[in-house]
């Protein structure tokens, strides 16, 4: 057997995995809570204190590289008031959004929002909506 054929499979297989990336599975790096959204999907000021009217934001912040579902459920008073989840692809560090609003207003007290990935909860945040406004 030549040398170059032997050095042709190394090649392919190191070609593989370099342009595979890592190969790290998604994995969380950060939960975020806040009022508002910067362009990438990450959270601009971070709170964990709402207003009546206002729009929580939540994103999901994976690294990594690969597909999942990735949901939330926000909890009020003991009862899911939404579960949305997201069928994801990601090759880096990626944010998955998700917010739960109210027309009508939130009713003041404490709130839940639990993160998962593929069905695993990955970590929970607590907020509270208060009546100023």
């Amino acid at each position: 057997m030549h040398t170059s054929s032997i050095h042709i499979p190394i090649l392919i297989l190191f070609a593989c995995l370099v342009g595979c990336g890592s190969g790290e599975p998604l994995r969380v790096a950060s939960i975020q809570l806040g009022r508002s959204l910067n362009a990438d999907g990450t959270v601009a000021g971070h709170t964990t204190s709402f207003a009546r009217g206002d729009t929580v934001y939540v994103s999901i912040v994976t690294t990594g590289l690969g597909s999942a579902t990735i949901g939330v459920r926000w909890m009020y008073g003991g009862r899911v008031v939404g579960a949305p989840k997201k069928q994801v692809s990601y090759r880096d560090v990626a944010a998955t959004e998700f917010h739960l609003q109210s027309e009508s207003g939130f009713p003041p007290g404490d709130y839940t929002v639990e993160a998962f990935v593929d069905g695993q909860a990955v970590g929970t945040r607590t907020f509270r909506v208060d009546n100023r406004r």
